[in-house]
């Protein structure tokens, strides 16, 4: 009899990658009769590339939650209600990392489960911290006074920008998106002027730095002692993965509440065309069972996005404290939205708020009222599509 012969999708990174082959090479172990083979690609194709077109070449995709919207829509990925039981969905909910389960849920059905979960949280050099004796920053003016002696790093490139404005915004009152523009003009306005003052202490580099890249400069060079906000990388806090361990904690309180920084995390589909969708759903079911998700993909390098082993005080060992240390501010992170026609406004918004903390827009009105204007385009073509 042939094999059945899976093909899957990540992204380019140790986090991405390694997980996903240690599950695949002992699901095979598991069912001889099962192949399974991942490809990746780059950070930017994750968030940029359509999983409409992928969906015709995987069985297996990993994808990022806002896609979710279009999937409904399009129906390129297969509703895993049809094949994991609801008592097993129940229990991954309950256990989700933050709102990491729910994130991959439009229409009342389960597009993907959340395989990996991250939201921006604070990593600090504690050596450099110690040597210089210097004091962890809790507080955003204890922030700006130390990126004031150019020790602060921060990615900065359009699309964590983006989603660092959405945090500011709820910094300042106003969840964004509750009403007819991205946010009013006097929060928004107060946001990207908060943000300009931190940026403009920055090296300028930053702009070019997503946050894997900040990571490798911090854990690498002693150029920088703390990073504020980035997407977590708990490989950067295990033994011998760089040159020097990065320790991840929780956000500082602006204004005397923690910042809300903004979901990450991916999730596992099965594309809608796949040949074995009930092959692929049982490995999607394998590598995000409570057991797997607790050792294994911690193990190999992984971010559960179920907390089965959040308190394990062995996988907090491996990652210097990063489960234990960063859960309230994944716990308390800002669920960004998911129509299909949001991926529009996602992948251009971030540049204007970059020209404008870069000073080549001055206008802070400038920059919402292209928001505003990309947000009603976005959702014109969502109503096209109900």
């Amino acid at each position: 009899m042939d094999k059945v012969v899976l093909k899957g999708i990540t992204w380019d990174h140790s986090r991405g990658m390694v997980p996903l082959q240690a599950a695949a090479q002992r699901y095979s172990e598991l069912h001889p009769g099962v192949a399974l083979h991942w490809d990746k690609r780059s950070l930017q194709a994750f968030a940029d590339y359509s999983i409409e077109t992928l969906a015709t070449a995987y069985d297996l995709l990993i994808i990022d939650h806002p896609w979710v919207g279009s999937a409904a829509v399009t129906g390129c990925v297969a509703s895993l209600n049809d094949y994991i039981s609801e008592d097993f969905l129940a229990l991954l909910d309950a256990n989700s990392a933050g709102v990491s389960h729910g994130s991959y849920n439009y229409d009342g059905r389960q597009w993907a489960l959340a395989i990996d979960a991250a939201t921006p949280v604070a990593s600090i050099r504690a050596d450099l911290f110690t040597a210089n004796d210097l004091a962890v920053p809790q507080t955003w003016e204890e922030v700006l006074t130390l990126a004031k002696k150019g020790k602060v790093a921060a990615p900065a490139i359009p699309i964590d920008l983006l989603m660092n404005f959405y945090t500011f915004c709820i910094a300042q009152g106003e969840e964004p998106f509750d009403g007819n523009a991205v946010v009013s003009e006097a929060a928004g306005t107060r946001a990207l002027d908060t943000m300009r003052e931190f940026y403009a202490m920055l090296n300028p580099a930053c702009f070019s730095m997503n946050p894997i890249r900040v990571a490798e400069a911090m854990s690498n060079t002693d150029e920088y002692f703390y990073c504020p906000f980035a997407y977590g990388y708990s490989n950067y806090s295990r033994r011998q993965y760089s040159k020097n361990i990065l320790t991840y904690i929780d956000v500082v309180a602006f204004s005397n509440k923690p910042l809300q920084t903004t979901l990450g995390g991916t999730g596992i589909a099965v594309a809608e065309g796949s040949l074995h969708k009930t092959v692929a759903a049982d490995f999607v079911q394998f590598v995000c069972s409570p057991g797997w998700q607790a050792s294994e993909y911690i193990l190999s390098g992984g971010q559960p996005g179920y907390t089965f082993g959040y308190t394990d005080p062995l996988n907090n060992q491996i990652c210097n404290g990063f489960f234990r240390n960063t859960r309230a501010t994944l716990n308390n992170a800002y669920l960004r939205p998911r129509y299909h026609g949001y991926l529009q406004f996602q992948d251009e918004g971030g540049f204007y708020v970059q020209e404008f903390l870069k000073g080549n827009i001055q206008s802070a009105a400038l920059v919402l009222n292209k928001l505003n204007l990309l947000y009603s385009e976005s959702l014109q073509k969502s109503d096209k599509n109900q």
